[in-house]
């Protein structure tokens, strides 16, 4: 049979192991919870930056679009949204249409590619056009345009895959939509230009509405997570005050005790 003074003594050995326990959880918890808002401290400044190295791209004067020496060099960092300019002849027959949701609604983008002037093809994104209009037909001959270079976007849209065997696109997917249209792949520069409003830009397709905004919440995930961080230290504050306030009544209990142990019959 355990004496009573063992299980006494086994007591408060247990409560200090649990309390021990639960300040390394709380200390792991900050430290993850401060880790995390740092990082996004870190990528708030990275995608500031992107914001403001875009905007100067849309803003800055076209160059020419990127030959073919130069593709294995283009990138999403260094390239998309940068204005370009181009110039060739539209290859008939070849258009494609893929799905577009848009401040006008549902429709799609329609793309066309364009045998350039060095005799390779660009895809150009001619703009977009409602559900239930077909768009006019690309101009015949040479033609000049400026846009936005936009890096091709392989696979599908979101959930959807592309279905190029029923003519089904979902993504802009300039190597799979070469194929499919019977291009030379190996001369179909790996981006496609979004084009320009050209005209009045009431006819259809509209050019012009490439959406350039990026979605910026890491201030607010990173308060999140420095709130987060904040709330362990109280955390660890009601420990250490709990655990002081349990000591002293253990302290005036033991006090009571030896004093009534003193003050008793002799």
């Amino acid at each position: 049979m355990t004496p009573i003074g063992a299980d006494a003594a086994r007591t408060p050995r247990r409560r200090r192991a649990l309390r021990a326990v639960f300040a390394a959880a709380l200390l792991l918890a900050f430290a993850g919870f401060l880790a995390l808002g740092v990082w996004q401290v870190q990528r708030l400044g990275w995608k500031r930056d992107l914001i403001a190295r875009v905007d100067a791209r849309v803003q800055a004067a076209p160059t020419d679009a990127p030959a073919r020496a130069g593709w294995v060099a283009v990138s999403d960092s260094r390239d998309s949204y940068r204005r370009v300019r181009v110039s060739g002849r539209f290859v008939p027959g070849k258009a494609a249409r893929t799905q577009a949701v848009t401040e006008l609604g549902a429709g799609v983008w329609l793309l066309q590619p364009l045998q350039t002037d060095d005799g390779d093809y660009v895809w150009v994104n001619r703009g977009f056009v409602p559900t239930g209009d077909t768009g006019r037909a690309a101009p015949q001959g040479r033609v000049e345009l400026v846009g936005l270079l936009r890096m091709s976007e392989p696979g599908g849209g979101f959930l959807r895959r592309n279905d190029p065997q029923h003519d089904r696109w979902y993504s802009r997917d300039v190597r799979a939509l070469a194929l499919a249209r019977g291009l030379p792949a190996e001369r179909v520069a790996p981006y496609f230009i979004d084009a320009a409003r050209a005209g009045d830009g009431r006819a259809w397709p509209r050019g012009g509405m490439t959406v350039v905004k990026f979605r910026d919440s890491h201030l607010s995930y990173a308060l999140t997570w420095f709130g987060l961080a904040a709330l362990t230290l109280v955390g660890a504050g009601w420990l250490f005050a709990s655990e002081r306030r349990l000591r002293q009544d253990r302290a005036r209990a033991k006090g009571r005790a030896d004093h009534a142990h003193s003050t008793g019959p002799g």
